[in-house]
C-alpha cells in the first residue's frame, strides 16, 4: 500500500450555454480525482491518499485524521 500527502487544487471552469458564459469552481487531487467542494470547505485542502495496488482501492482521508 502506498501512502502520500496531497493537496487539492482549485480550478475554475467556464461553460457557454446559449450565448451566456457560466463560471464554476471545482477541486481535484492527483490521479484525476475530483473532490466535492463541501469536503474542502469542511476539512481543508490537505489530504492523505492511500493506494492499495492489490485490491485497486484508493482511500482519501483528511490530513487531521
Amino acid at each position: 500500500m502506498k501512502e502520500r500527502e496531497v493537496e487539492a487544487k482549485r480550478l475554475i471552469g467556464k461553460k457557454s450555454v446559449r450565448g451566456k458564459v457560466y463560471e464554476y469552481e471545482y477541486y481535484t487531487l492527483p490521479l484525476n480525482l475530483y473532490i466535492p467542494k463541501s469536503m474542502v470547505e469542511k476539512f481543508g485542502t490537505k489530504y492523505t491518499l492511500e493506494v492499495d495496488e492489490e485490491s485497486g482501492t484508493i482511500t482519501i482521508k483528511p490530513k487531521g485524521s
